[in-house]
């Protein structure tokens, strides 16, 4: 699964999360049809239907999430946004990691000064914790100091 340090790495959306979105999709569109006389089910369940086709479209348009080279990373946003972040402008790499429900939930944060990058488990398709360390093993062949290395951790948060 983890390519050798050295080399690009990419992380992609999981492809069981587009298959749910896409059976919900269809229950959305079964549902429109089957509420054909009253107007106000119609369009809320119109409105869920195009919202799933949406996301359903990026995730097969633009699959991969994140990339990251001996350059820095590269973060997917939107259709067609992809932003190159140099090694030397990530201040952190966090994974946050909360529990609710009896559930276990991880985001990774990479934080590039203005702005930080967000991700769950299901758009990098694996562990966020796994992600970061491969984030760590990359960022640190390229001679970064162990000082900002430091500052990639894992902060989790309980209830």
């Amino acid at each position: 699964m983890t390519e050798s340090v050295g080399e690009a790495r990419e992380w992609r959306v999981r492809r069981d999360f587009v298959v749910l979105k896409a059976v919900g999709l269809v229950l959305a569109l079964v549902l429109v049809v089957l509420n054909h006389d009253d107007r106000r089910a119609m369009v809320l369940c119109g409105v869920a239907a195009l919202a799933l086709a949406v996301l359903i479209a990026r995730d097969l348009l633009v699959p991969v999430r994140l990339a990251a080279d001996e350059e820095g990373v590269i973060v997917v946003r939107g259709f067609a946004g992809r932003r190159r972040v140099p090694w030397s402008d990530v201040e952190r790499i966090v994974v946050d990691v909360h529990r609710r429900y009896g559930r276990r939930w991880e985001h990774l944060e990479i934080d590039a000064g203005e702005q930080i990058y967000v991700f769950g488990g299901g758009q990098l398709g694996t562990s966020c914790t796994l992600v970061a360390a491969e984030l760590r093993a990359l960022r640190s062949s390229t001679g970064r100091d162990a000082v900002q290395d430091e500052q990639m951790n894992v902060r989790e948060a309980g209830q």
